[in-house]
This record gives structure tokens, C-alpha cells and sequence, in this order.
């Protein structure tokens, strides 16, 4: 099958909105009406206005309309550069024709259009009307059809109604465009070559991916259009064109996110993979310390709850530099992030070390794992991913300044690594119960989860060590599961299937499994696992934030359209099919 073939109707309007590369607005359907949502944070107006989830959209209820006024209901084909509504009026195109304008391509004859914006303020013209919101955003509504009628009248919920009836012919068409500038598009282009030129843009996008094996080819296709469809182009804080974990649940860019984003978009686009570190970069602090997020507003790095504590993300950004590198072979790369590497490790060495020279975190959100029961009895906690993280980085570091000629560090950043294992063996590893602990208060936290078997990452750790930890790993009664990897042993207490990091698998730090038994030698467990997680996210017609390790269904509140999901199965299909001699 074509690549739209593959693409025919996943975009249901329902689960799955249509939107596109750089945009931030995403257009839904309920029943007969369709509505716009904006992936924007608003935090001036969030108190006000709702949380950005569960804020109202900001245009609603807009109906096509019979020669009576009465909606008129509609099906739906799509494929990545159009939707089309099936109405008994005719077709009604949709088209995304840059990121903060949607192209309605209309049928020949005599119908109406409705819908209301969240504005306070809108001004009819000859062509449509301009309509002003507090937010700042704005919107205008532009036809080159004859406008019979074109009225703005206060709605009952706040919004303002728009009411227009309209003369159509072959090749007219009506733009929305949604906008935090003064001024707006309102250019009417021709529908057809507006539609062919964006087709032929995805068409572009798809035609410069690795191909993989027929098998994975479906879900694969739809996994590079969310990794395009889900990029958001510059817009103040957000300095570079980057992706949003998930348009709908989250807004902006996400610090560890953007590394396995990374990941898949170094098969296509060097500068787009390392933009996905740069955004963070762009925004690390005087003390090395880099944020937790970044959207069009500002950053995050401290929160107050649940502790109040700076938040940021694993450091990994080190070893994702490093495949990048490894890909592309622009050492220009390494030279401009080694040194923003260097003090993001010495903020870790500066504020999150004991004084046993262990590392650990002091919000639970800075693992990038919010609500793993690693976290319940308090914090601040020595957790061993992050040691095994800190292992990484040292690594890396030591890597980059080889290729940069600094063999003083290099030989003092290798030597930080293999001192900082054996540091972890001797104050972590539990000769007992064969893994690493996580300590409260010099306690070890009575969990058993998959990141006490993370140090097997670093690669050093003796054969006998990774034997006990493969042991863990590979038993059906904690973590090989029907679908590996859980997060949480399957036996433990604190096991929990559905809910987020207590339980569901993350195909991330699958990926991170993947790597860490082909980094030992244990090439054929780490093909089975690249393979189970493969399966797993074929499963479905979309790809989820995390699923159920017991039946492989996606969680009530696992995220849709899934970045790193999306990026981790590019990458793990481009391997496989290397290693099947695709």
C-alpha cells in the first residue's frame, strides 16, 4: 500500500484531530459540529480561562448550513494533508495552508456557515470579519464567495456567534485564521493548488524516511506523521521548531521528551534532531541547570508542588548528543553543545549530590517518573537511574572532548564514570535481593521497580551483577510481563497496571532496556524485547503515551498522538529491519 493509503482516515477528527507541522491549532469534530483547540498555555489567563486541557475551544459549534438554517450532519475522509466532510450540500475541504490558517474549500451553491469564538470583540466586512480576543488571539474570517448575510451576535456561553450565508462557485473557498499577530491572512488562494502544494509537502516528508520491513510499515508511516504533525514552529520562548509530546495533553516542548524525539529525526534531518536539544539549551541557566519545559510563554523550573524544588528532566541529554554525533558526523555539533553539557553536569554535581557522593533527585517530577512509588515515602531520594544517568553523562562528556581533542577531560570524565559504578555497586547494590536500592533518608524505599535493574545502562557493572539483574528482568512474575517492560514488578504491592508510572510500560525506557542489553552482548534478549515493543504499539490504530503490560490496552488516561512512543518505534523498526538485512 502508498503511504496515504496507509493514512486514509486515521485522522478521525473524534481522538485524533487534524492539524499540521509547526501549527498549534487542532480541529475536532462533535457529531455535526467541529470545533478549533489551541496547544497554547495561556498562564495569564489560566486561572480565568481553565487549564489548558481542559480549556474551552476557542472557536466552537461551527455548522454547515441548509437554505432553513438547520445543521446538516457530515462523514468524514482524511488523509494527512486534507479533510473532507461529506454533506448533503456538497464537499466541504478542509486544508491546513500554513500553521495558524485553515482553507475551507466550499461547494458550488447556496448554504450557511456558523460557529462562535471565545473573543471580545468582532467587526464584519465586505469579505468576512475580524474578531479580537483578550488572550490575544484573534481570528479572521475571509470568503471570496458572494456574503448574502454576515452577522455577529453575542452567544448565551460568553462567545461571540458568527452567522453567514453564502453563494458559492467552483473554486471559492473560506480561511480561518487564528493568530497572536496584528496582522492577519487573508489572502484567498486558489483551493486546488493551495491543496496540491501541502500534499505534495507530506508527500516530500514521507519520501525521506529510511524504509522498513513490509510488517511495521503501517504504524510506521503513522508514526512519522506524528512526529511532523506534532512540531510547532518559533514563536517567543520557543526558539526553535520543535515537538510537542502530544498537542492535546501537553503544551510545548519537554526536556527528556525531545531527546528520543531526537532519535527518530536524525533519519531525516540533522538540524531538526538537534533543535530538539537546542530549545533547552537555549533556555539553561547561569548555574547549568536546564528547565523542565519550555512553551511560547516561558519555561518551567521550579515548582511548588508536590515539595517545592527546581524541576528539570534526566540528565541524558549527553548521550543523546553522542547518537546524533554518531549519526550525522557534524562534530560542529558536539563543539557547540560540549561546554552547556559540562555545566549541566556540574548543576548535578553542584546541588544534587549527599555526602556520600551519591546522586538524587529533590522533586519527583525531575525524573521525568511524577507519581512512581519510588517517590511515596518523601524526598529527596538517591535513586539509582539517576546515578546510572550521571554514569552516562560522565561517559559522554568524556567522548565529546575526545573528539574535540581535550584528552585531559576526556580522561577525567571516563575515570568519573567508572569511579561513580563502583560507587553505586558498593552503596546501592543489595547482594540479597540481586538489584540497586533507592534510599529515603539512608533507607532503602520498599519498592521493587524497573529502575532498580536500570544500572545494567552504564555497561560496567561486573557479568555476575548483570546476570542477577537479567534474571529480574526476564521473570514472568515481576517484569516479563504478557507486554514488557511494567515499571513496577507485577508482584509488588504498589503495582498498578493503569496508572502511569506505577505499573504501565513506557516504551522509552524500553528503548533504554534495548540499548542496555546490546551495549552487554545480550544481543538476542535485546531483539526480543525491540520486538515485543513493537508488537505492543502495533496493537492499535493510534500510539499511546504508555499501555497496560497485562493486556497491552492504552490506560483511561494515557495520552494520544504520542511523541517518544511515535520516535521509539521509528527507531527500534529502522533497527530491526538493519538487522533482518532490509
Amino acid at each position: 500500500m502508498t503511504i496515504f493509503a496507509n493514512l486514509h482516515n486515521r485522522i478521525d477528527l473524534t481522538h485524533i484531530p487534524y492539524t499540521d507541522r509547526g501549527s498549534r491549532l487542532m480541529l475536532f469534530r462533535r457529531e455535526h459540529q467541529m470545533y478549533i483547540r489551541v496547544s497554547e498555555r495561556w498562564a495569564k489567563y489560566e486561572q480565568e480561562m481553565g487549564h489548558y486541557r481542559q480549556r474551552p475551544p476557542i472557536i466552537d459549534r461551527l455548522m454547515f448550513l441548509d437554505e432553513h438554517d438547520t445543521p446538516v450532519g457530515f462523514s468524514v475522509d482524511s488523509l494527512p494533508y486534507r479533510v473532507v466532510c461529506h454533506t448533503p450540500l456538497g464537499d466541504f475541504i478542509w486544508c491546513m495552508i500554513d500553521p495558524e490558517t485553515y482553507l475551507l474549500a466550499l461547494p458550488s451553491g447556496k448554504f450557511g456557515l456558523a460557529f462562535e469564538a471565545q473573543v471580545l470583540s468582532g467587526t464584519p466586512d465586505r469579505r468576512g470579519g475580524a474578531l479580537h480576543g483578550k488572550s490575544r488571539r484573534h481570528i479572521a474570517y475571509t470568503t471570496n464567495a458572494d456574503l448574502l448575510r454576515n452577522e455577529i451576535h453575542p452567544a448565551p456561553n460568553g462567545y461571540l456567534r458568527v452567522e453567514l450565508e453564502v453563494e458559492a462557485q467552483a473554486g471559492q473557498c473560506f480561511l480561518l485564521n487564528v493568530t497572536p499577530r496584528l496582522g492577519f491572512n487573508r489572502t484567498v488562494p486558489d483551493p486546488v493548488t493551495a491543496i496540491d502544494r501541502v500534499q505534495n509537502r507530506w508527500r516530500n516528508w514521507f519520501n525521506s524516511v529510511p524504509p522498513v520491513l513490509d510488517e511495521y510499515r503501517a504504524q510506521y508511516d503513522y508514526a512519522w506523521w506524528i512526529m511532523a504533525a506534532g512540531l510547532m514552529n518559533t514563536r517567543f520562548y520557543f526558539t526553535r521548531e520543535a515537538m510537542s509530546p502530544s498537542k492535546i495533553h501537553y503544551v510545548g516542548a519537554w526536556h527528556w521528551d525531545q531527546f528520543f524525539h531526537a532519535l527518530a529525526y536524525r533519519h531525516v534531518d540533522a538540524q531538526l534532531a538537534e533543535d530538539q536539544l537546542r530549545i533547552f539549551l537555549d533556555h539553561q541557566r547561569a548555574d547549568g541547570m536546564i528547565p523542565d519545559a519550555v512553551h511560547d510563554e516561558g519555561v518551567v523550573d521550579h515548582l511548588t508542588f508536590p515539595v517545592d524544588a527546581d524541576v528539570t528532566k534526566p540528565p541524558l541529554i549527553g548521550w543523546t548528543a553522542l547518537k546524533l554525533y554518531e549519526h550525522s558526523g557534524r562534530r560542529d555539533f558536539i563543539e557547540e553543545v560540549y561546554e552547556p553539557i559540562q555545566r549541566w553536569h556540574n548543576w548535578w554535581v553542584n546541588y544534587n549530590r549527599d555526602k556520600s557522593g551519591l546522586y538524587e533527585y529533590h522533586h519527583p517530577f525531575s525524573s521525568g517518573l511524577d507519581d512512581s512509588p519510588l517517590w511515596d515515602e518523601g524526598m529527596p531520594v538517591i535513586a539509582p537511574d539517576l546515578n546510572t544517568y550521571m554514569v552516562l553523562q560522565q561517559e559522554s562528556l568524556g567522548r565529546m572532548a575526545e573528539i574535540l581533542g581535550e584528552s585531559s577531560d576526556a580522561q577525567r570524565y571516563r575515570q568519573g564514570a567508572e569511579n561513580h559504578t563502583k560507587l553505586m555497586l558498593e552503596m546501592l547494590w543489595d547482594e540479597q535481593m540481586g538489584l540497586f536500592h533507592s534510599l529515603y533518608q539512608n533507607r532503602p524505599v520498599p519498592v521493587v521497580s524497573l529502575f532498580n535493574l536500570l544500572p545494567i545502562l552504564t555497561g560496567r557493572l561486573p557479568e555476575t551483577v548483570n546476570r542477577r539483574l537479567i534474571a529480574h528482568l526476564t521473570d514472568p512474575a515481576k517484569f516479563w510481563a504478557t507486554w514488557p517492560l511494567p515499571t513496577v514488578a507485577l508482584d509488588d504491592p504498589k503495582f498498578d497496571a493503569n496508572q502511569m508510572w506505577r505499573g504501565p510500560v513506557w516504551v522509552n525506557i524500553n528503548y533504554l532496556f534495548v540499548d542496555a542489553l546490546r551495549r552487554i552482548g545480550h544481543t538476542q534478549l535485546a531483539d526480543e524485547l525491540a520486538h515485543k515493543t513493537l508488537q505492543l504499539i502495533m496493537q492499535h490504530d493510534d500510539i499511546y503515551e504508555y499501555y497496560n503490560p497485562l493486556t497491552g490496552e492504552r490506560p483511561p488516561k494515557a495520552a494520544p498522538i504520542f511523541g517518544w512512543t511515535s520516535a521509539v518505534f521509528i527507531d527500534l523498526a529502522i533497527q530491526m529491519t538493519r538487522l533482518n538485512g532490509g
